[in-house]
């Protein structure tokens, strides 16, 4: 336990220091959250959308965009590097096993991406009066299996890929679409019927519709619920089959 301790700490400093991976999980999304919420058209009410505004169903998509942001292109960098300079190989012979190292890493940017969501949260009620989740409850869930998804996407693409540049062209390949399924062009809730049915197949659009059902103060559909959650175990179990040390 100690030996774990100690590993987590050195993780968590590590990460603290690294400024670009602070920028990308911690402030990108709550800056482009910022960048739309002063778009006047973006703070009027539509009633095509039952009278809300553009800049509510944003704030979910900046959540998502934490999330999506930490678990495909930060955290796959990381261990990408850690594989290829053979510091998993080396660990390997010592009391702390390459396991540990990698649970670390997974609890640390566990931590960032909610940090992030948080401020996202924050910043969209007092910058623009986008009303809290409604439904707290139903959303933590949602928040949490949304975040178990996007890890294990990127411990798959950390699996399938050699070294450090493999790792940021697999990412790269794979964060496009999954920022598109978020939302992030396009608001999931007003996406076309046939386009949203297809997205909320998703892990990341099921993850939306579920954000924004417990935003509204109701309890996610246990459907988009269900996809994020078997996404997560297909993902798990797909990293682990094909995860390599060294």
């Amino acid at each position: 336990m100690s030996a774990t301790a100690t590993v987590l700490r050195t993780e968590a400093r590590l990460f603290l220091r690294e400024p670009a991976g602070n920028f990308w999980t911690l402030l990108f999304p709550t800056l482009l959250l910022t960048i739309l919420g002063l778009v006047p058209s973006f703070r009027t009410h539509h009633d095509d959308l039952g009278g809300l505004r553009i800049i509510d169903l944003y704030v979910p998509v900046a959540v998502l965009l934490a999330l999506v942001t930490t678990g495909i292109q930060v955290m796959p960098g990381v261990l990408g590097m850690y594989r290829e300079r053979g510091i998993l190989r080396r660990l390997a012979t010592t009391p702390v096993r390459p396991a540990t190292l990698l649970g670390a890493q997974l609890l640390v940017h566990a931590a960032a991406a909610l940090v992030s969501v948080c401020l996202a949260l924050a910043v969209g009620r007092l910058a623009f009066g986008v009303a809290l989740p409604r439904q707290p409850g139903g959303y933590v869930l949602a928040l949490l299996l949304v975040v178990l998804a996007a890890l294990a996407l990127g411990c798959v693409v950390t699996s399938v890929s050699a070294n450090v540049k493999v790792t940021q062209a697999v990412g790269s390949a794979v964060y496009f679409p999954a920022m598109f399924c978020s939302g992030v062009w396009l608001p999931v809730a007003t996406m076309p019927g046939t386009l949203r049915r297809v997205v909320t197949y998703t892990p990341f659009g099921a993850g939306a519709r579920a954000l924004d059902q417990a935003a509204a103060g109701h309890f996610p559909d246990w459907a988009h619920l269900g996809v994020c959650a078997l996404w997560s175990v297909l993902l798990l179990a797909g990293a682990v089959r094909f995860f390599r040390w060294e």
